[in-house]
């Protein structure tokens, strides 16, 4: 007998200049909700594209197709489809990042990709970051980055809850930690692959747009959230490959970041909007218009951790341009695309 489940198919919209989230509920008929269910198995499902910015209302028809499946953390037996949208003929979407980063990560699978985003974002009630008085501001920075008390964070039990959710559904995050300005966190997330942490990144948002419903309050992505001497929100990129974990050395590390360098502009392009507003050279970044790397530097452009360094030159480096609303698929796109000449595969 089969039993009726709710899966939240879910997909990236056509707004711009990011992105933006959707959803909806469809009941399926499956065998078991016990085993989660192969994206092959679910069905496709068209949507309203001239809703999205993805159609016009005379040809409005678009398709969800599943291409990762996980449980829902808020609905017991259920499960949630992150989905492709695919145009009236069946073939990728205009809007569609994530089929170019598939077939790229798929050819490079042998160099061992490994990526961990950070992603901070500010948590907003009434127009202003949670803690913000109605008038004017709180004190100044410095007493809020990793603070405890009520005088220091604010909005920790939408944060936990969010962890938990997506430790619940077996995402990678590894940490959280409350940040620079009042009622800004950030959380990070793992995965082995550009795809698999991809994917993982929107579901981990998507759980916290859900999770911020219930509490009344928003999630706001933008770089610069609060104009003045605030520190504004990104999304820092670690990444390393087999070589640079087992090979390394010094040389090898720089010449991945100068390889960076050369393609500055056309990474700045491909993450994120407004990120000018937040790389002015002051609060822990540098200028968008220069490029710069050094060891444990969190004011350059790329950070050498000293980790890294301590372990032989052995490891990751982490590229601190990306804003907190770039899209994960154009920003590991990026990536693999820039070093793919620089970086010999490793059997």
């Amino acid at each position: 007998m089969k039993i009726k489940t709710k899966i939240e198919y879910i997909w990236l919209d056509g707004n711009k200049p990011e992105q933006t989230l959707r959803s909806k509920t469809k009941i399926v008929d499956l065998e078991s909700t016990i085993t989660i269910p192969d994206p092959e198995d679910l069905p496709e499902w068209s949507f309203d594209g001239s809703s999205t910015q993805q159609a016009v209302g005379n040809n409005s028809d678009c398709i969800l197709r599943p291409v990762r499946v996980y449980p829902d953390p808020q609905r017991v037996g259920s499960y949630l489809a992150l989905c492709e949208v695919l145009d009236e003929k069946g073939t990728s979407h205009r809007t569609n990042e994530r089929v170019g980063l598939e077939e790229l990560d798929f050819h490079r699978h042998k160099e061992g990709w490994w990526f961990g985003f950070e992603q901070e974002y500010v948590l907003i009630e009434d127009g202003k970051p949670l803690g913000f008085p109605k008038e004017g501001f709180p004190e100044p920075q410095g007493k809020y980055y990793c603070g405890v008390g009520t005088d220091r964070v604010k909005g920790r039990e939408i944060v936990e809850q969010h962890l938990d959710a997506c430790m619940n559904i077996g995402l990678g995050i590894t940490g959280i930690n409350a940040e620079v300005m009042l009622g800004q966190w950030e959380y990070q997330l793992f995965s082995k692959g550009a795809l698999k942490v991809s994917d993982d990144l929107w579901v981990s948002r998507y759980l916290l747009y859900r999770i911020t419903e219930t509490h009344g309050v928003r999630v706001e992505l933008h770089p610069k959230p609060v104009d003045g001497d605030w520190n504004g929100s990104g999304m820092h990129v670690n990444f390393s490959n087999k070589q640079m974990r087992e090979e390394g050395g010094k040389e090898m590390m720089e010449d991945i970041c100068k390889a960076l360098e050369i393609y500055h502009e056309d990474h700045i392009n491909n993450y994120g909007s407004d990120n000018d507003k937040r790389l002015t050279g002051k609060h822990e970044t540098q200028s968008i218009e220069k490029f710069s790397y050094g060891v444990s530097d969190r004011g350059a452009s790329i950070r050498i951790p000293i980790a890294t360094v301590h372990n032989n030159w052995k490891g990751y480096v982490e590229d601190r341009r990306p804003a907190s609303n770039g899209d994960p698929y154009k920003i590991t796109k990026r990536i693999l695309n820039t070093l793919k000449v620089k970086l010999e595969v490793v059997e």
